[in-house]
């Protein structure tokens, strides 16, 4: 695979630039590279696909980042509904500082409200000043389970993963990348091209199979520290599992709360629906000069890869995860 120059100086999504540093430099050009999409090369870093544009973050986050017992981590695999739950987990902590109605997601978009430690915070500052971050902290992350910082796993800090049938989250990659890239992109593009690579392993924080069952086999471990939860349970049931995120924070909802419609509320407030119709997540920028706040908002639904894949795809990824997760006892709903 091919090695080239270090990616310090390229735009992360059109926006933020990775901070240029002289660190780790022999460590990262003796890493196999492959190309995803233009701007968007992949590292292959301790098990896993590294996006290059990240992983100057990723290896300061991972030396330097001290956990407190108090921290939230919100885990996902790509593309599996990353937003929602960041919109839920700050909604539920943060339900007694104010109504929903003057939420700060009215006017600010989820991911700056919550963010990717290692992908906004260590990429833009190599020693990023946490200290002024409200008490619990939360930050988000797509890192793999056996990657993550020793101070995550050794303190009491929780981490809430969500993670998406594979079909349905390729198909939704495919799309993000797609209108991140716009029109310009010139790597690999069709459908066909990035299935072959993802059936191999090779996307964003992949292999898919190895990052979900990283935190599933660490969730029947540690049930009381990870709370492992899949998209299409939420959409089918989202009130249990808004009432099972405030259990597992140590923030249950009262008697009174459910008697008042809270958890209906914040379930309704927190909606594929009506966040993508907030006027900041229809015409605003992530961070202001980042990608558009709307791609992060498209369908939202379960089984929308009925209408891209062919029935040679969906034999084929069917029969790999099948074999991938073998006798664990994770299975995913179509």
């Amino acid at each position: 695979m091919e090695k080239t120059v270090d990616d310090s100086q390229k735009p992360l999504f059109g926006g933020l630039m990775v901070e240029s540093t002289d660190q780790n430099q022999e460590i990262i050009l003796s890493l196999a590279r492959v190309k995803y999409w233009d701007h968007y090369d992949l590292l292959q870093y301790q098990g896993f696909w590294c996006p290059s544009v990240f992983i100057h973050g990723i290896i300061a986050f991972q030396k330097h980042f001290q956990a407190l017992d108090s921290d939230i981590m919100l885990i996902t695999f790509p593309k599996s509904g990353t937003t929602w739950l960041k919109a839920l987990v700050y909604t539920i902590l943060n339900r007694t500082r104010h109504g929903l109605e003057s939420s700060p997601l009215v006017t600010i978009n989820p991911h700056e409200l919550v963010p990717f430690i290692d992908a906004h915070l260590y990429v833009q500052n190599q020693s990023p000043d946490l200290e002024g971050f409200p008490t619990p902290r939360i930050f988000g992350t797509h890192m793999p389970y056996a990657s993550l910082p020793h101070s995550i796993l050794n303190t009491n800090c929780r981490i809430i993963y969500l993670c998406r049938n594979p079909l349905d989250q390729f198909i939704s990659e495919w799309h993000f990348f797609h209108r991140v890239q716009g029109t310009q992109t010139k790597g690999i593009h069709t459908l066909d091209e990035v299935f072959e690579m993802i059936c191999q392993g090779i996307q964003s924080f992949g292999p898919f199979w190895e990052h979900v069952l990283g935190y599933w086999k660490a969730s029947l471990e540690y049930p009381n520290k990870i709370l492992f939860l899949k998209y299409e349970d939420l959409k089918e049931d989202n009130l249990f599992y808004v009432k099972k995120i405030a259990n597992f924070l140590r923030c249950p909802f009262s008697k009174e709360e459910e008697i008042q419609g809270v958890v209906e509320e914040i379930s309704k407030f927190c909606s594929f629906e009506n966040m993508k119709n907030l006027e900041v997540n229809k015409s605003g920028r992530l961070m202001g000069n980042g990608p558009e706040n709307n791609i992060y908002f498209r369908k939202g639904e379960v089984g929308d890869w009925k209408n891209y894949l062919t029935p040679s795809m969906l034999e084929c990824l069917e029969k790999l995860m099948e074999e991938k997760l073998a006798e664990s006892g994770l299975t995913f709903k179509k």
